[in-house]
């Protein structure tokens, strides 16, 4: 049999989590393979790019797209369970769960409308590269389709960080900062990071690696977002020790007084926020891995050339 569509995963993952239980992801995926009766061999197929199978594939958009819906959550990692809506939801006994069953939830909703306004919208499929628009190329096609891709992906993996505990982001924050070549090494940034904790300062961690300069650090996993007297609490404690560097970070944003207060400073302080956070994880490989690379060739015409 053909292997379901992403949205056909939606209801019986949710069924799976009914019990109210924390289940781990490879367990979910199983028992969804088990549902639809799929062979060994539908199981192990791989995407045309040669990285995951269709299967885990299409679990992970679905358990994306409840996620945004508010229907499951990640109680730790590697985990998931049912919210309380998703068990109203499980008890109404829907006959389906797909993309237009999720748009009477308003999370959901403000999720697709974000994408839609940032032009990234392609195709109701994710990975799939199509468009209604006939007057893209297949390369700029591709690239829409990308750009969806990572904007999900980026999503997705704020929503984890937020859900990771104080020292976990702790590490977090460690690792992206090396992966961006600051800190030393990473055990230099592991001592430095997290090691004063008072007067506004989370940490100190080399510039480069020979030391020349330091940047002061504070990082704060919230909700909410982040204003004026934060920033102006740190830009004081940088004063304190003589600096002029420093990088505030958060889950969260930061509001237009916060942004404004940092470019009339003296001390050159970076802010970066959820958002950014999430692109930078993206882009130095930390809390992600490559699934699978597309290599895109075209007729060498100078090969062609006869003397």
């Amino acid at each position: 049999m053909a292997i379901p569509d992403y949205q056909a995963f939606m209801l019986p993952i949710l069924k799976h989590l009914q019990d109210g239980e924390e289940h781990p992801g490879s367990q979910l995926v199983a028992a969804v393979a088990d549902e639809f009766l799929l062979t060994e061999e539908e199981r192990n197929r791989t995407l045309p790019s040669g990285g995951d199978t269709y299967v885990r594939n299409r679990y992970g958009w679905a358990r994306t797209y409840l996620k945004k819906a508010g229907l499951i959550t990640y109680p730790r990692r590697g985990t998931i369970q049912l919210t309380e809506r998703g068990k109203e939801v499980v008890r109404s006994n829907p006959p389906a769960v797909d993309n237009n069953f999720l748009l009477r939830f308003q999370e959901f909703v403000d999720f697709k409308t974000k994408r839609r306004d940032s032009g990234t919208e392609v195709a109701d499929t994710p990975g799939e590269v199509a468009s209604a628009d006939s007057s893209q190329t297949p390369e700029e096609a591709l690239d829409a389709a990308y750009e969806r891709l990572r904007g999900d992906l980026e999503a997705e993996l704020l929503d984890q960080v937020r859900d990771t505990s104080p020292a976990f982001f702790e590490r977090l924050v460690v690792e992206l900062l090396v992966g961006m070549g600051y800190g030393g090494s990473r055990v230099d940034a592991g001592r430095a990071i997290g090691r004063s904790g008072d007067e506004g300062i989370d940490g100190i961690i080399k510039e480069d690696r020979l030391g020349l300069d330091a940047i002061y650090l504070q990082a704060k996993r919230w909700a909410n977002p982040v204003g004026r007297p934060e920033i102006q609490k740190f830009a004081g404690a940088l004063q304190g020790h003589r600096a002029r560097k420093g990088v505030f970070i958060t889950t969260s944003s930061f509001t237009r007084e916060a942004l404004d207060y940092v470019d009339r400073i003296e001390s050159r302080i970076v802010l970066i926020d959820g958002e950014q956070l999430a692109a930078l994880m993206v882009d130095h490989g930390v809390g992600v891995t490559r699934v699978g690379v597309y290599e895109v060739k075209r007729v060498d015409g100078d090969y062609f050339v006869e003397s």
